[in-house]
């Protein structure tokens, strides 16, 4: 196989071994593992590379991506703003979250999800669906790890061209670890605040020259500085990747992750602020608040090189979603402040996901102009049933102090007149056509357009009344790119996505939004990227996103529905990641935003209100400085400016600047100890929040111990 082909397979005839002498603290335990040299057999290894060290390696930023295009793109190369988390940041900093991962993502927010799931907020968009793993859709609500997490991107603007329906505000693509062929012996324990105890593997082994075998695996038992909460979770990712021939190549993958925490809706408000509370207080039952998900899913990717410049590669996956929560959660607090009323409900998902992926890249030339032409399709089943109930209190047991509002009284579950009982089948039928010309050396550009035949059919068993919404999606998406030096590249672009009636969850429609347009997202762009040096990488990102065909009430027939021009966001992104010198690394980024309603849609989302959880002014900077092979600190500053908790602009979360650190010491290339303190100056500050009643207060001071060991 020829060199170029080459490097599309981690897997080779000749096994590529490492021997690597820890140079620097925490990232060496990340990814990149040891191969013990001693028990190579050196007829065997002939070709073997032995790489000592690790210090010129990048371990913040990375320099290309296939998730952006659906092809192997360098990132100066992709117009459009793309921040990527990798492992690195993650075991750096301690980890364990996706809301974590999101601080320092410009741009990205995160709201509280009702307390039972992740909801980044991406250019003003909040969004439960818009998850992928490794390109393909992850879309139940819950809360995902990062144990197997080999890199997250976040992927901003609409786009629909590459993922399909929904990404209106952007995208979080996680991409996973995969066998490689290489030994992978590490693992890690985290002991500390909140009584956090939790452990994780990752175990690899090359099988012969042609495969590999891996797996990843997480447990946790923790508490938090919240009364009452609790969080269990355990996973295990085994990975196999074997080499048929020098062309083609099968990764197999199957997850089965379970997570089961208190359901934890945080505090009310009053007087337009949250309620003045001991950040400790839980609100409701946390006996009676849980929420449980349990996911299995199995992947399987082939990649076939027909020639250096033709290749193929088909992505199936299957996945089982068990999704429930329970929640006794805090509503308004009456006009004195002294009482608050407490409401519950249920509500239990399955979904079952099978996806088919394939994509066809041809890199041809046509006199001086080069192409890279992909060409893919994508078909998809999910199968959703949800049923909720609504929980009933004895008389006057649900009003309770402000100042002793966790409660244990009992409540009765069952199904009020409008509690949903839901049985929907969405199918997907895709297909994409994209290219990528580079004109010269300095000029390039990428136009693609997808459409999606998209159906949903959903069954209201309780009435026995269907709902159809059968829509044709056509998503373009087109960019220029002016590189006046190699390392800098200019940018343009232009992209499109759509939100069908069924909602990112599939179980919005009803009799009057079932006949609907789709909600329309057009995202303009403009950019900059800078490779400073070789691991070093600069960006900024100027945009305007538009949100259009929102269902209102027509004011003359309550019957109807009407459709207007929503909202629009505008702002400015600036992030940097990659290494300064050899000792210090960072990653960070600032973000102006701006966005508000421009019809009126409803008694409370008025024309003029500003978008909830949207910050006027946000940053973060996380820096690492290793002070020799032995030992190394970390600090950290996250600001948000203030935020409103919903449309209704009625209560306000102050802006807040915290501060973190961290301190690395190797004890031997086999053992180093890790300290990471969150909040610094034990600073109070609210984190997030899913409405006015709905807010989560930040943690206090808090350390956590690492523990992070190869063998």
């Amino acid at each position: 196989m020829q060199s170029s082909r080459s490097t599309a397979f981690r897997l080779s005839r000749t096994r590529l071994t490492f021997a690597i002498t820890l140079a620097l603290c925490a990232p060496a335990f990340a990814g990149n593992d040891v191969d013990d040299a001693s028990k190579r057999d050196p007829a065997k290894d002939v070709d073997a590379v032995i790489v000592v060290g690790q210090r010129y390696l990048p371990d913040y930023n990375v320099r290309q991506t296939r998730g952006a295009t659906r092809t192997d793109t360098p990132l100066i190369n992709v117009p459009q703003s793309v921040t990527v988390v990798t492992d690195k940041l993650v075991a750096d900093q301690a980890i364990t979250s996706m809301g974590d991962a999101f601080r320092y993502m410009p741009g990205v927010g995160t709201a509280q999800g009702e307390g039972n799931r992740d909801t980044p907020v991406l250019r003003g968009n909040s969004t439960t669906g818009d998850f992928f793993m490794d390109g393909i859709r992850d879309d139940v609500q819950y809360f995902r790890d990062v144990y197997n997490i080999e890199r997250i991107e976040a992927l901003k603007g609409a786009n629909a061209m590459i993922f399909g329906r929904g990404g209106s505000g952007g995208v979080i693509n996680r991409v996973t670890r995969q066998a490689d062929g290489m030994n992978h012996r590490s693992g890690s324990l985290q002991l500390g605040s909140g009584e956090r105890r939790r452990g994780t593997l990752d175990y690899g082994v090359g099988i012969g020259d042609d495969a590999g075998f891996r797996i990843n695996a997480v447990y946790e038992n923790s508490d938090s500085f919240r009364d009452g909460f609790n969080v269990k979770r355990y996973g295990a990712n085994p990975t196999f990747g074997i080499d048929f021939g020098n062309s083609t190549r099968l990764q197999l993958s199957y997850e089965h992750f379970h997570d089961q925490r208190t359901a934890d809706r945080g505090v009310p408000s009053f007087q337009g602020k949250p309620v003045d509370t001991d950040p400790s207080t839980f609100f409701g039952n946390p006996d009676l608040s849980v929420t449980k998900a349990t996911v299995d899913a199995f992947d399987a990717t082939l990649d076939h090189a027909f020639s250096d410049t033709l290749s193929l590669r088909n992505h199936l996956r299957w996945a089982d979603y068990d999704k429930m929560y329970q929640n006794v959660f805090p509503g308004a607090v009456d006009n004195t402040g002294t009482q608050v009323t407490l409401s519950a409900y249920s509500n239990a998902t399955q979904r079952r996901n099978l996806f088919n992926q394939t994509d066809l890249v041809w890199k041809l030339a046509s006199g001086s102009v080069r192409h890279t032409v992909l060409m893919g399709a994508e078909l998809g089943r999910q199968v959703t049933d949800n049923f909720r109930t609504t929980g009933y209190f004895a008389p006057g047991t649900n009003v309770v102090p402000v100042a002793n509002p966790m409660v244990n009284v009992p409540v009765d579950f069952h199904q009020s007149a409008t509690d949903a009982d839901n049985h929907g089948v969405a199918e997907v039928a895709a297909v994409y056509l994209q290219d990528q010309i580079e004109f010269s050396s300095q000029w390039q550009a990428i136009i693609g357009v997808r459409h999606d035949d998209f159906r949903v059919d959903l069954r209201n068993n309780r009435t026995g009344q269907m709902f159809r919404s059968d829509d044709g999606l056509l998503s373009p998406r087109a960019g220029l790119i002016y590189k006046p030096f190699e390392q800098v590249s200019f940018y343009a672009s232009y992209s499109k996505a759509f939100q069908p009636r069924a909602g990112d969850q599939l179980s919005s429609l009803s009799a009057s939004n079932a006949s609907l347009k789709p909600e329309s997202f057009l995202n303009r762009e403009i950019g900059a990227k800078w490779d400073i040096q070789k691991d070093l990488q600069a960006s900024l990102a100027v945009y305007r996103l538009d949100r259009s065909n929102v269902a209102v009430v027509d004011p003359t027939d309550v019957s109807k529905m009407l459709l207007v021009d929503g909202q629009y966001v505008r702002g400015v992104e600036v992030g940097i990641a990659g290494r300064i010198t050899d000792a210090w690394q960072l990653m960070g980024g600032y973000a102006y935003q701006t966005g508000e309603i421009t019809a009126t849609q409803s008694a409370t989302a008025l024309k003029g209100n500003r978008l909830a959880q949207l910050p006027r002014q946000s940053a973060s900077l996380w820096n690492r400085y290793d002070i020799n092979s032995t030992f190394g600190v970390g600090l950290g500053i996250v600001y948000r400016g203030a935020i409103f908790a919903n449309v209704d602009n009625q209560v306000t979360l102050p802006a807040f600047t915290r501060f973190d650190g961290a301190l690395y010491w190797t004890v031997s290339p086999t053992l180093q100890l890790q300290l990471n303190v969150e909040n610094l100056a034990n600073k109070r500050y609210f984190a997030s929040a899913n409405s006015n009643n709905n807010i989560s207060p930040g943690a206090p001071r808090s350390a956590w111990l690492s523990v992070n060991f190869r063998y």
